[in-house]
């Protein structure tokens, strides 16, 4: 029964609490007011950064590793059976990943090309240009035409 309380006073004070933080500390307003700590905060619960891709680097990397040594129990299973553990281990974990984090990465790029036009958006007024932001320009290789 004390379990069934404290579950419905911490669901009512999470509540309370998420509502006041969003209306006091997330409002669009305070965006790039707070440094140190609290600007990490800040970026934290608004999700400015994404966190998820040092994550999952760190997680690979835990789980390469955990791979290739479990695999070499399974020599005693036979060879083949260690060589396609070891290998197929590494290569399945690797294109989970790489899947994973190109989700991640066009996120990350949908939401650079988002802040950039709406940058360019707010230098026209009207049909004239106030000030243009710098564009970089796209990089092109050249191609050797075969003979």
């Amino acid at each position: 029964m004390a379990q069934m309380i404290w579950l419905g006073i911490s669901l009512a004070l999470a509540v309370v609490g998420s509502i006041v933080l969003y209306f006091t500390f997330l409002r669009k307003s305070n965006d790039q007011k707070f440094k140190g700590f609290l600007g990490w905060m800040y970026d934290f619960l608004s999700f400015k950064k994404l966190f998820l891709e040092d994550f999952l680097k760190v997680l690979y990397l835990g789980l390469t590793i955990f791979v290739i040594l479990y695999s070499f129990a399974m020599i005693g299973q036979g060879f083949v059976t260690f060589l396609v553990s070891l290998i197929g281990g590494v290569i399945g974990l690797r294109v989970t990943f790489e899947l994973t984090l190109v989700i991640l990465m066009i996120c990350r790029n949908t939401t650079n090309i988002s802040n950039r036009v709406t940058n360019l958006e707010k230098h026209f007024v009207g049909e004239e240009v106030v000030e243009a932001a710098p564009v970089e320009p796209v990089k092109e290789e050249k191609k050797e035409e075969a003979k």
